[in-house]
């Protein structure tokens, strides 16, 4: 297994990104989970988890050695590490595993709080299968058991519409399309694998704005609660946007308007709002991954 990482780039396939969900006889679809791609290395004496960036997490998920009772030979599983509470994909409880440096606390955490490997593909059995086409893969992938700590992930052939619906209905992360004839192309990007996310899309206040001498500005957002300003992020905006005039002749301000936030920054009145796409709220209301739409 050591020799079969040094010896080849198992980086991983990467996904193009759409708004719109689509129906085609060539794609299958998957759920997408709130979770941390890995690349997994499997032998029957080893495990070694690497993150998209190719860095070793292993020691990070020690729960996941158990993937070594599964296999006879060298195997190599792509999927998403991923956390749960209450039956639902939680990003925020798999940022507190993988923040974690002592090493008690990682071993007490994988056997009080376990996460699940989310399998989608497999690249190696005996052989390389990356020239294989998904559909080939998928059914070698199928030999594999599903157990506590490793699923494999399901999918529907043709119905992303569908599927896309009943995820907006969950409130989970979004769908993968994925053409079944797809060869595996290790860290390229291309239309054969594609994410639509579920994105919520909500209006906020502008309190603020950072400048700089690239051609993309960030805005300070804000909301009212209870009479009180929070700040719940920022978020990139083109400086050619006729918004982003508009903010910066707003009426500046010496101090912060937020209540929670007094970075130095430009404070302005908070006058214009703008409607922001974002996956999800963090724990202290911050979003996460905004998307700037239009000033309204």
């Amino acid at each position: 297994m050591i020799d079969l990482w040094k010896n080849r780039n198992w980086e991983p396939m990467l996904l193009k990104e759409e708004d719109k969900v689509f129906d085609s006889a060539d794609f299958l679809y998957e759920l997408k989970f709130d979770g941390q791609r890995a690349i997994i290395f499997v032998d029957p004496k080893n495990v070694k988890i690497v993150n998209r960036h190719a860095k070793d997490i292993s020691y990070l998920f020690p729960e996941l050695q158990k993937l070594k009772t599964m296999v006879k030979d060298n195997v190599i599983f792509d999927g998403e590490i991923v956390a749960f509470e209450n039956n639902m994909p939680s990003f925020t409880k798999l940022q507190e595993r993988t923040h974690l440096k002592d090493k008690m606390k990682i071993k007490y955490y994988s056997e009080s709080r376990p996460i699940i490997f989310v399998c989608f593909d497999i690249l190696y059995w005996e052989k390389n299968l990356i020239d294989l086409s998904l559909w080939e893969r998928k059914k070698i992938l199928n030999k594999f058991a599903d157990n506590e700590y490793f699923i494999k992930n399901k999918f529907v052939l043709e119905k992303g519409k569908e599927l896309f619906e009943k995820v907006k209905k969950l409130k989970l992360e979004g769908i993968v399309a994925k053409n079944k004839n797809s060869l595996y192309y290790t860290n390229t990007r291309t239309d054969n694998w594609i994410k639509i996310k579920n994105l919520k899309r909500e209006s906020f206040f502008i309190g603020g704005y950072v400048d700089n001498k690239s051609n993309v500005g960030s805005l300070c957002l804000g909301e009212y609660q209870n009479g009180v300003f929070n700040f719940v992020g920022k978020v990139s905006v083109a400086k050619k946007y006729k918004g982003w005039q508009q903010v910066k002749v707003a009426k500046k301000l010496i101090k912060s308007p937020f209540s929670n936030f007094d970075e130095k920054v430009n404070f302005v009145m908070p006058k214009y709002k703008c409607i922001v796409k974002y996956l999800e709220r963090t724990k202290n209301g911050h979003l996460r991954q905004p998307i700037f739409e239009e000033m309204n």
